[in-house]
């Protein structure tokens, strides 16, 4: 591991642009992408190939450099080659998360003045848009396609691209797929530069390992360190087409042998939970335990299974996107196994804090990285919780079409505000202590806000009031609805609660998938409001 020290990347050209050109040309003969499960596979050089013939059909289409091309799909090899034709081509990528319902893609493409969206089949014939479909890069309703034929001498030299500024914007990454609450974070092109380089200093890669795509692309913790860099250092990525859950993700790291885990908290806790804490809560295992000797050599026994399962070939295992169960992180921490947990958020495409395993802390979540500054604003922030600001390369230019938010997230002197409460040890270890905002994290580390299903609820069913809490890993909706609105709809108390699964099935169709509600529960009064009449959240969360 080198750390602080760059080893494939010139700082001296802060081009991401730079680094495409140079991965294609240095890496022309590797494989560069490959679906997990198929004969999927491309090389570096067909990559470079399948760029140029995009960027023809993007000149037929009328598209220019700056234009918006969005971008929906599950990971995959064509999602990445979608994605570099349009960053290449200077347009700005609106990568939206494959898990939204087709009204909110809807209304991100049209917030944001997409040009075109390159996406699936499963959306294209629902969506008021113009389509690339993405499994063979044609146009829906039209005969335009991408000549298969075009760019098959295409040399590695002749692989050149335009040169970006570092305030311009590169990438439009949405938070959230409501009407009216929709936030684009504008993240420029130094932002991206600076988290490639950062991950450049931190992680030992070398071109040619191969490493596993699990996290969504569409989210930017998946986009910048599950793929992105992977294919900037010469990496045989594989994705992973399938559901993540523990048992195909388990499998695709065995066969595999990825030489890095990224993942979210979820797939350790299951595994962990699951597999191995009834083996530890065994009575004779639990004598054996207390013996000093033994319990060393099975705690030894366990890291090396539990490292094996997950490949058995990385350095440290990466976990971040969500919290982390601390149940979960002191056994890890006690069998000594490989891990580090990071910090980070979209509005600074990702990255604000991280670790290497070797130096981490436990229940700390890094220090601040290279070309970030982190306060916390406390008069005491090593043993009082105050809220962490942060500012540097790596912030995001503000929101799109939203110069309030943005004035309330950033400052005039260029702090960004997280929301997220936090002390700060005297090391510089980032200790995450709760979050000011309401802001939930869902179990595969998508960004949940409580308000936006709330208005869906109370638009689409007779509820009239309602408070989403989490717990554990399922989102529970806690409603409210008078006796005069029942009365209304000719239903009493109990016909309501009758037809509660009724109410969660139609409203789950108006919702993204990892945000279902997995439970109605019915209050039987009023919310407690403050004077503004606004809910006090605090005595229901």
């Amino acid at each position: 591991m080198i750390k602080g020290i760059s080893r494939a990347f010139n700082t001296s050209d802060p081009s991401v642009m730079s680094m495409m050109e140079q991965t294609l040309a240095n890496n022309w003969n590797r494989w560069a992408y490959t679906d997990y499960g198929t004969d999927t596979s491309y090389t570096y050089g067909d990559v470079a190939k399948m760029i140029a013939r995009l960027h023809q059909l993007f000149r037929q289409l009328g598209l220019e450099p700056g234009n918006k091309i969005a971008l929906c799909e599950r990971n995959c090899a064509h999602w990445a080659i979608a994605f570099h034709a349009a960053f290449s081509y200077g347009a700005v990528v609106v990568p939206i998360l494959a898990d939204f319902s087709i009204e909110q893609i809807q209304n991100i493409y049209n917030h944001s003045e997409s040009k075109l969206i390159i996406c699936g089949h499963k959306y294209a014939d629902k969506l008021q848009a113009r389509v690339l479909h993405i499994s063979n890069f044609s146009m829906k309703d039209q005969p335009l396609a991408i000549d298969m034929s075009a760019y098959t001498d295409l040399q590695p030299s002749q692989v050149k691209y335009f040169r970006e500024k570092p305030d311009n914007l590169a990438l439009l990454s949405y938070t959230s797929g409501s009407t009216g609450r929709s936030k684009g974070v504008m993240l420029p092109y130094r932002s991206i530069w600076s988290n490639m380089h950062f991950a450049d200093e931190a992680l030992d890669f070398h071109a040619g390992d191969k490493t596993l795509a699990v996290l969504p692309m569409a989210h930017m913790y998946g986009f910048a360190f599950d793929f992105l860099f992977e294919f900037l250092i010469g990496c045989h990525v594989h994705f992973l087409t399938k559901t993540p859950s523990p048992q195909v993700v388990i499998k695709a790291f065995q066969d595999i042998k990825p030489v890095i885990v990224i993942v979210v908290p979820l797939i350790l806790e299951k595994i962990v939970r699951n597999k191995i804490f009834p083996i530890l809560h065994k009575p004779h295992i639990r004598f054996l335990t207390s013996i000093p000797l033994l319990r060393q050599a099975i705690y030894r026994t366990i890291r090396n299974k539990l490292y094996n399962a997950l490949g058995g070939n990385f350095y440290e295992c990466i976990i971040g996107g969500a919290a982390f169960n601390k149940e979960v992180e002191d056994f890890l921490h006690l069998i000594k196994f490989p891990y580090t947990v990071g910090y980070g958020m979209t509005e600074c495409g990702p990255i604000i804090g991280y670790e290497d395993w070797s130096v981490f802390k436990k229940g700390s979540c890094g220090k601040t990285v290279s070309r970030m500054e982190v306060k916390i604003l406390s008069p005491d922030p090593q043993n009082i919780p105050g809220e962490i600001i942060t500012k540097g390369a790596n912030v995001m230019l503000g929101y799109y079409k939203n110069e309030q938010e943005t004035l309330e997230a950033i400052d005039e002197a260029g702090w960004l505000h997280t929301g997220d409460l936090a002390t700060m040890d005297s090391d510089g270890n980032i200790f995450i202590r709760g979050r000011k905002k309401n802001m939930l994290l869902g179990s595969n580390g998508q960004n949940i806000y409580p308000e936006e299903i709330e208005d869906t609820i109370t638009t689409h069913s007779i509820f009239e009031e309602s408070v989403v809490v989490q717990r554990g890993e399922k989102l529970t909706a806690l409603v409210y609805v008078s006796e005069s609105t029942l009365e209304q709809h000719g239903l009493t108390t109990h016909a309501l609660e009758q037809n509660l699964s009724h109410y969660k099935r139609q409203l789950n169709t108006l919702l993204p998938s990892f945000a279902h509600l997995s439970a109605i529960e019915v209050q039987k009064e009023e919310f407690e409001k403050t004077p503004k009449k606004n809910i006090k959240r605090y005595l229901y969360t």
